[in-house]
């Protein structure tokens, strides 16, 4: 291991505006909005305001998989929100997520409209409002939860974790990069040992649980985030290979991914979405 720089906290710590990497104009220690700017509203029930990052995409597969179910009150209005020029921060967005991250949705079809935050909530909220996508069963509703919540839990260290360190931090940490490296390949190995024994995470169902873990870690071993397949031996996960690949084919993920994305092949972009017709001359497919 090279030789530690020596670094000595502060008594009290100090905020460094420059210091953060890629994302350090959007970063700051306060909450609250920045400016004002009012959120548009569209004609349908589920107003969702997004960006096609993992937590976003969670949510537009699952609104795509309610809608190929014969949900028709799952119609929604995907707003795009650009986080890197800090449309998190505008007074409406965060009326509806104080917490000024994306996803967040509302839902005007109740008699007060109800504001929705984290994607996992999400998830959980449109399922038990359509009756879909998770189990009824006490324990294997308790399965599928307790991998949704683990999700929820685990992603931040491959995100803001390894993520962070490995590819934006300003200066690569030996430690850091190392730290949470092992814990990654910890979390795929919980993955591929519950899915050597199951079709999908929490079991033969496909759930929410599968929607939130797949974009984080579907990705992952796709060697699609983060350009570190090849330093995390992501090949040695058969299983969570194989049940990507399998949670790629649906089509309703296709259309998912497409929404609020603003990057990559023009046909896989879908900045906006406010009907099923906005899909049409888009490259649906199994790549990402």
């Amino acid at each position: 291991m090279a030789e530690p720089t020596t670094y000595t906290p502060p008594a009290i710590w100090t905020w460094n505006k420059e210091n953060g990497g890629k994302f350090a104009s959007i970063n700051r220690p306060i909450a609250g909005a920045t400016h004002d700017k009012e959120l548009p509203v569209g004609r349908h029930p589920l107003q969702l305001y997004s960006l096609a990052t993992p937590n976003g995409v969670k949510v537009t597969v699952m609104l795509e998989e309610l809608l190929a179910l014969g949900h028709a009150g799952a119609e929604y209005d995907g707003w795009l929100i650009r986080i890197q020029e800090g449309d998190q921060f505008g007074s409406g967005f965060v009326a509806v997520n104080p917490n000024s991250k994306i996803p967040a949705l509302l839902d005007r079809s109740t008699p007060t409209p109800t504001r929705v935050l984290e994607s996992g909530a999400i998830l959980l909220y449109l399922a038990e409002k359509f009756g879909a996508f998770v189990p009824t069963e006490p324990s294997k509703r308790a399965e599928c939860l307790s991998w949704l919540f683990w999700q929820m839990g685990a992603a931040p260290y491959l995100g803001g974790g390894f993520g962070h360190f490995y590819a934006y931090a300003p200066t690569k940490i030996e430690y850091a990069i190392d730290r949470f490296a092992m814990e990654v390949k910890r979390q795929l190995d919980v993955l591929d040992r519950q899915l050597a024994q199951h079709e999908f995470v929490a079991g033969d169902a496909y759930t929410i649980a599968d929607m939130a873990i797949w974009p984080w870690y579907g990705a992952l071993v796709k060697g699609l985030v983060y350009e570190a397949a090849t330093f995390l031996q992501v090949h040695e996960y058969t299983h969570v290979r194989r049940w990507t690949d399998a949670i790629a084919a649906r089509p309703a993920v296709q259309r998912g991914r497409l929404v609020n994305r603003t990057w990559g092949e023009p046909g896989t972009q879908l900045a906006e979405r406010h009907d099923a017709a906005d899909f049409e001359g888009k490259t649906l497919g199994t790549g990402r």
